[in-house]
């Protein structure tokens, strides 16, 4: 975590919702294999960062400290202004879990990976979407 109020601030507005580098190297390495898919789809609930429509699957990129990586010892790393981010970040949790099952109700499958996974591993994270791609596509 930051130290200062100035480097987390500077934090903050560096700070991208959508089209993160994580992302953008899932999508990139998809479309490389012939995925086509559309991209933080609004009119799904949770705008996934990547929907295969056909398929009916939901690719989420989630950042490790907006929704909550190994949130029970993360979030002793919030020094200052705990009040506000450990409410915020307990809440995107909630989020995310009403998101999965909400979609999941829906009959889609729902694949969420860390953003520290895919810049690690993204051969292996879109070898499990291509996977889940084509067994839903041959269903």
């Amino acid at each position: 975590m930051p130290n200062t109020k100035e480097q987390i601030s500077k934090n903050m507005k560096s700070n991208k919702s959508k089209d993160t580098k994580p992302e953008l190297l899932l999508r990139k390495e998809l479309w490389r294999r012939g995925l086509r898919y559309r991209k933080n789809y609004k009119k799904l609930f949770g705008k996934p960062d990547i929907v295969f429509l056909g398929a009916k699957i939901a690719v989420f990129v989630d950042g490790k400290m907006w929704h909550g990586y190994d949130w029970e010892n993360q979030k002793n790393d919030f020094k200052s202004r705990r009040d506000y981010w450990i409410p915020k970040i307990e809440r995107n949790i909630e989020r995310d879990y009403e998101v999965t099952q909400e979609l999941i109700a829906l009959d889609w499958l729902v694949m969420r990976f860390w953003d520290f996974e895919v810049r690690k591993n993204l051969q292996d994270c879109a070898d499990k979407v291509q996977r889940a791609y084509n067994n839903r596509k041959n269903d």
